[in-house]
């Protein structure tokens, strides 16, 4: 991991457009009009996310000293709350993503914090999600508010002993 700067703006936007690429081949847009829906969706995300978020960790996932991905999340009093977790495409289903999530869920085992993501109805990464524990808790528009709790993680584990 490493923290992100200015500089990585056009490989995080990369990344950002690489989870909208199905969506994007749906619609009847020339690929400017793609591009420039893109980079402004990107745009006001990243605006948001650093306004809202601001004593968040943003970071750049890295492999073999080359970003693959990114990861944003804020780690608050009372929960741990995944903003995103985003990899390219070449690297997704590769267990990466699944290694990452299980040492967040190990810092919140060990914290006794709970963990928290917004994951769109369609994203594949539920079934990752689901997997790993997260129940969905919240409905909130085309989001599912999904938790992963240490307590319901460690009755689960002590009844498999």
């Amino acid at each position: 991991m490493q923290p992100i700067t200015d500089s990585d703006r056009f490989v995080l936007r990369k990344i950002y457009a690489s989870t909208r690429a199905e969506e994007m081949a749906a619609v009847p847009w020339t690929e400017q009009e793609k591009e420039d829906f893109l980079q402004f969706q990107f745009d006001a995300q990243h605006k948001y996310y650093l306004e809202h978020f601001p004593r968040a960790a943003f970071d750049l996932i890295l492999l073999d000293d080359k970003p693959i991905g990114r990861l944003y999340i804020d780690r608050r009093q009372d929960e741990i709350r995944l903003i995103d977790i985003a990899l390219l495409p070449e690297h997704r289903g590769s267990g990466l993503g699944s290694a990452i999530m299980k040492e967040i869920l190990a810092e919140g085992e060990e914290a006794g914090l709970l963990v928290r993501i917004h994951v769109e109805h369609n994203n594949p990464a539920m079934r990752l999600y689901l997997r790993l524990g997260f129940e969905k808790i919240e409905e909130q528009g085309v989001y599912h508010l999904m938790e992963w709790s240490p307590h319901t993680h460690r009755k689960e584990t002590q009844s498999d002993v």
